[in-house]
């Protein structure tokens, strides 16, 4: 074949029409999505593509492509390609459990993400923000009609707090929280998927919103508790991903 018949196939191939889904909802691991299954009242085979595992489920009136994508920034970024290559969503969303980062944060918050960068990007020497990945923004905004929708649900118990996440492929401990805190005083909580998801959705115009529920403390104070299972800071954090995509 031609460049030119190579280079038209693949314009063919962008512009295919996709199946229409109502949202694309993605958890790192096994006990992040579980919530979703449960609650469907259809489930699709199972998919793998790469680490990822998908699922089309039906959850209320909402039809949902269901990922797990595998814990890191890259697994997270590769499973937001591959969805946005299979279908074509009106939201995606980044769900499961996060550190609690700011010294309010108590375990099994709720944190609805305001806007996202990265913990430990640093380019400053060249004149970038701390978090700024060079020739990109210096952070990523949420959909402002899916954070007023997440903002809309009712949290069983723990606090529904609205702010920024940070996200990187290092852990946050009581090590090095006090320099994550003082480069981003803002942010609420940190993870190792958010951001990476949220700028692929920039690349692609594609609305984006991550909820989180608050599972450990990176740096607890000594009468806080510390430590709630994934599997329940991902249920809380459930509710609220519902109230987003109408289910």
């Amino acid at each position: 074949m031609s460049l030119e018949g190579t280079t038209a196939s693949l314009a063919l191939a962008a512009d295919r029409d996709l199946p229409v889904v109502d949202a694309v909802v993605i958890g790192a691991m096994e006990e992040e999505v579980r919530p979703f299954l449960d609650a469907a009242t259809q489930v699709g085979a199972e998919v793998g593509v790469g680490h990822a595992r998908t699922r089309l489920i039906v959850l209320g009136d909402a039809r949902v492509l269901l990922m797990r994508a595998g814990i890191g920034l890259v697994n997270a970024a590769s499973a937001t390609v591959h969805a946005l290559s299979t279908v074509r969503p009106r939201a995606v969303v980044s769900t499961g459990s996060a550190g609690g980062l700011a010294a309010v944060v108590e375990v099994g918050d709720v944190v609805l993400g305001q806007d996202y960068t990265y913990a430990f990007a640093d380019a400053t020497a060249f004149g970038y923000v701390r978090g700024q990945v060079p020739g990109m923004p210096v952070s990523y905004p949420a959909d402002p009609e899916l954070l007023a929708a997440a903002r809309g649900a009712v949290p069983g118990t723990g606090a529904l707090r609205v702010g920024q996440m940070v996200s990187g492929d290092s852990f946050v401990t009581a090590v090095n929280v006090a320099e994550v805190r003082a480069a981003f005083p803002a942010a609420l909580s940190t993870d190792m998927e958010s951001t990476a998801i949220a700028q692929v959705c920039h690349a692609h115009g594609v609305p984006f919103l991550s909820v989180r529920g608050v599972s450990d403390l990176c740096g607890p104070a000594a009468d806080q508790d510390f430590h709630l299972g994934v599997e329940e800071a991902a249920a809380r954090a459930a509710v609220a991903v519902r109230a987003v995509v109408g289910a």
